[in-house]
């Protein structure tokens, strides 16, 4: 919606004609660069093997230039293989290192952890290092709250009790006592 509402500088008339040259700009380049390619190989070729010469050769001369040329071949084919054996193995290492560092990144492992035993000074001392050398009573801070004192009853002579409650009037102190 931004780009809708915003009008472009360029018209789309100034725009096509601007694509269309880009274009054919492109088409010449890649043409020039193919040609130049031809030619670098056309020119490295003629230096590393040279033009045969087979007219005015015995069949002799003929299978002596065939077997050189064999040689030469089965040379350049060893130096293939080893580059590719090269090439081969670096893009095994570095799918082996890229797959460790996603596998650094993506995930890490936890330690077992082993529950070990020690006492408040010596966590103190791992924590603090060196600074507490006396050791921590931890029961001195702490804040001593006083207990009331449950509310007594009074022992009384159970026989008087019992003639108070007794009778209809006793059972109703008991009902409102309840509630």
């Amino acid at each position: 919606m931004a780009e809708a509402s915003r009008k472009s500088k360029i018209s789309a008339a100034r725009r096509l004609a601007l694509k269309t040259k880009l274009l054919k700009t492109a088409t010449v380049m890649l043409e020039d660069e193919k040609e130049q390619k031809k030619l670098k190989r056309e020119t490295t070729l003629r230096e590393r093997v040279p033009p045969l010469q087979l007219s005015g050769l015995s069949l002799q001369d003929l299978q002596a230039l065939c077997k050189e040329l064999h040689q030469k071949i089965d040379v350049v084919d060893e130096e293939r293989y080893d580059s590719e054996v090269k090439v081969a193995k670096n893009n095994k290492e570095i799918e082996n290192l890229s797959q460790k560092v996603f596998d650094l990144k993506g995930k890490m492992k936890r330690p077992a952890l082993k529950r070990v035993k020690i006492s408040a000074d010596a966590m103190l001392g791992a924590l603090l290092g060196s600074k507490v050398k006396e050791s921590v009573d931890f029961k001195a801070n702490l804040k001593t709250v006083k207990k009331e004192e449950e509310k007594k009853e009074e022992v009384t002579d159970w026989r008087k009790n019992v003639e108070a409650m007794s009778g209809m009037e006793g059972r109703k102190k008991l009902f409102d006592a309840g509630q």
